[in-house]
């Protein structure tokens, strides 16, 4: 058996200012340090070895898994960072308020851009692109260190991570749409030795103060 710990980074600057950020290369906000810091915590209480660290090729997602490694004092295993885990492209969506993406598009096409399957932005990516960089990757570079029952843990995106969910979970295009990942919080998977699903949980994180 192995573990398989997914996390979308903490808070980006651009996430806070509630932004489409993509490929833009933006770093952590204040409170995305923090969240980095409680899924330390959580992950710390598992007592878990954890082999390697994939992360994507933005530095939200680098900056995320550095800050856990080093709480768990596991800053010298090894790192690979692939532009295969990067977010989706948002394309001429990057930068803009989504809340003014809204108003100008409405609702409902904004929502078939962040949520759909397969409906890109101008000049950007679906989640059926990221899908086809992303589980690729995943399947040559990851499923063979967890089916030789390696603890791995992927710090990367919202929709990289999506990808990466649909495929394990084997779900379809319709169940993909609801599926949200919150920043900073830990989903961990027991798997076998053939990377079937034994147990899925969500780590709770939580201020100490």
């Amino acid at each position: 058996m192995s573990k398989l710990i997914l996390l979308r980074h903490g808070q980006s600057e651009w996430n806070k200012l509630n932004q489409f950020t993509g490929w833009k290369d933006v770093n952590l906000s204040q409170e995305g340090m923090i969240e980095a810091k409680l899924a330390a915590f959580a992950i710390q209480n598992l007592e878990l070895d954890i082999h390697f660290g994939f992360t994507s090729n933005l530095i939200r997602a680098q900056k995320t898994l550095e800050i856990i490694l080093k709480i768990l004092k596991l800053e010298n295993i090894k790192v690979e960072k692939n532009i295969a885990l990067n977010e989706r492209d948002y394309g001429k969506l990057t930068g803009l308020n989504k809340d003014e993406a809204r108003k100008k598009w409405g609702e409902e096409q904004v929502k078939i851009w962040r949520r759909s399957y397969n409906v890109a932005p101008e000049d950007g990516e679906s989640l059926k692109d990221t899908y086809e960089r992303a589980v690729p990757y995943f399947e040559t570079n990851i499923v063979p260190e967890l089916k030789k029952e390696h603890n791995v843990i992927i710090s990367a995106h919202g929709n990289s991570l999506r990808s990466i969910i649909m495929n394990l979970e084997e779900l379809n295009e319709k169940e993909i749409i609801d599926v949200e990942i919150a920043t900073g919080t830990p989903i961990v998977y027991e798997l076998d030795n053939n990377c079937k699903i034994i147990k899925k949980t969500e780590l709770l994180t939580k201020r100490f103060c």
